[in-house]
């Protein structure tokens, strides 16, 4: 007699291989799980924020225990338009963030297209980190640093002191070279970026067809680079906005960030509603950018 061996069953495979096998053969359950954590951050803890600010611009303040009556009221946002302090106070720091822009811009550009177009590869290794370097330190400590340079006995002083010249530290001119030097890399990598991705046959094209050096630049590398120029300034913008720790050690000058702090802790509606300034002149800016295809950059 013949033994007729009879084949086992497979295995039944775990748990963790149905799971897989699961998503796998449903894609937008796997990317809705995946998703699920970062979307639900954004909403509760990123946009929720932003509707109980809102929310709270319409309440009112008690006069003397500072506690929130939560009776709808416009009256925050009156005030923001119709005082002219305040408006003053808002067109300073978006003419700040304007005159910081232009600035990183205009130091940036030379710069990253030197690492891009001109520098070795070892050299622009180098020149990334150095760009880098500054943001490692502590925003403080170089604000205080700045502080240190920017008086009456500081370095710019000290080196001005021999031509019978003296420079007021503390004022709106030095507040922008603080924030030009704090935003200033922020600037340099996109546009670094954008010129790193031009490709080197369009320059020899325009090259082959006659195109001098300062004819292409502004006919093809100029247009080009420019979305990512406009990405950059959206940071640059926006940090400069809404910044209220270097105006406070620098500047005697209120701007929008050194008005909220200020109101926070007595007028919480106020310091709300004058907070939707910021916000609003970012959206604007956003929608900008989105035209001119900054994002494209990002």
């Amino acid at each position: 007699m013949t033994s007729v061996s009879i084949a086992e069953p497979p295995p039944r495979p775990g748990p963790g291989r149905r799971l897989s096998t699961f998503f796998f053969r449903h894609p937008r359950v796997r990317l809705w799980t995946l998703l699920a954590l970062p979307v639900l951050w954004l909403g509760v803890v990123y946009i929720g924020s932003l509707l109980v600010l809102l929310l709270s611009a319409f309440w009112t303040a008690d006069p003397f225990t500072a506690k929130l009556v939560h009776e709808f009221t416009l009256d925050n946002f009156r005030r923001v338009i119709e005082t002219p302090v305040y408006r003053d106070v808002a067109f300073r720091t978006i003419r700040m963030a304007a005159l910081v822009t232009l600035a990183c811009a205009v130091l940036a550009f030379p710069l990253a297209y030197y690492m891009a177009r001109i520098a070795s590869t070892r050299t622009r290794n180098l020149l990334v980190v150095a760009v880098l370097m500054p943001l490692w330190g502590s925003y403080l400590v170089k604000a205080y640093a700045w502080r240190t340079i920017l008086s009456g006995e500081g370095a710019i002083n000290w080196a001005l002191g021999p031509f019978g010249v003296s420079f007021n530290g503390f004022s709106n001119t030095g507040l922008w070279l603080v924030f030009t030097y704090l935003w200033l890399p922020f600037m340099v990598l996109p546009i670094y970026a954008g010129l790193e991705r031009i490709p080197q046959s369009l320059l020899e094209a325009s090259s082959d067809l006659g195109g001098r050096s300062v004819r292409t630049f502004f006919r093809v590398t100029l247009p080009l680079v420019f979305p990512a120029v406009v990405a950059g300034s959206i940071f640059t913008f926006s940090l400069t906005l809404g910044d209220y720790i270097a105006p406070t050690l620098i500047s005697s000058d209120q701007f929008i960030g050194t008005v909220i702090y200020r109101e926070y802790g007595t007028a919480l509606p106020f310091a709300a509603a004058y907070a939707m300034v910021p916000i609003v002149v970012i959206v604007a800016y956003l929608l900008v950018a989105r035209k001119l295809k900054a994002f494209e950059s990002l």
